[in-house]
């Protein structure tokens, strides 16, 4: 992995994935990786990464009696982000940190556009709204079955949430949405094959994170 002087003024890179597959245990790894090799890392999470954002999450989540209606779902979401855009990223980025997050924009697309039918225009317009623009520089995501990740995350009785209880149709069509995105987008987001080991996982996420800061420059920072 290349030198973390070739980082500043900061790196954001966002892991994506249906339920199952995997992101958050490789965004750990990655993280470590990093690290190791010199890199300034923080980690983060969407719906969450501030307190405020926090809290929209267990609402998020949560199994409620009460149904939570798609666009209210969406708007609390891009509320949640705003805070994490403003209070976390954003600073983390502009101090020259390499912020890796779990879940972000794309997640919303494929999630709330996708998966509960929302205007895919009207989400793309009110996601640049809530980042201010913010784009992640690299998307790794993890694609597996849907059969197969919700078998792993049911099988985490004590992890499971309202989204993973959703009619396997739901998560398909999750899929088919980031399927789409990946293709829309093949510069920005890279398609990892998640149904094999973790490590075997870890070992493909390294080489191509690797390849990509070898084939990408970012500008130097400025000198007071």
């Amino acid at each position: 992995m290349p030198s973390a002087a070739r980082q500043s003024p900061g790196i954001f890179i966002t892991l994506e994935g249906g339920e199952g597959s995997g992101k958050t245990t490789q965004a750990r790894r990655l993280c470590a990786c990093l690290a190791t090799h010199g890199f300034t890392v923080l980690r983060t999470r969407e719906p969450g990464g501030t307190l405020l954002a926090e809290r929209v999450r267990t609402i998020l989540l949560d199994q409620h009696k009460e149904t939570i209606a798609p666009e209210t779902e969406a708007l609390l979401i891009l509320a949640a982000r705003r805070q994490h855009v403003d209070h976390v990223i954003k600073p983390a980025l502009a101090q020259g940190k390499t912020v890796v997050c779990d879940r972000f924009s794309d997640s919303t697309m494929a999630y709330q556009g996708y998966g509960r039918g929302l205007d895919l225009r009207i989400l793309r317009t009110m996601n640049h709204w809530a980042t201010g623009g913010l784009v992640p520089h690299l998307t790794l995501l993890f694609d597996v079955s849907v059969p197969v990740g919700l078998r792993r995350r049911r099988g985490q009785s004590s992890t499971q949430n309202r989204l993973d209880r959703e009619a396997e149709q739901f998560h398909g069509k999750v899929r088919a949405g980031f399927q789409a995105l990946a293709k829309k987008e093949h510069r920005r987001i890279i398609t990892i094959d998640a149904s094999s080991s973790i490590e075997s996982v870890e070992r493909t996420v390294e080489g191509l994170v690797t390849n990509w800061l070898n084939t990408h420059r970012f500008p130097k920072p400025h000198r007071r």
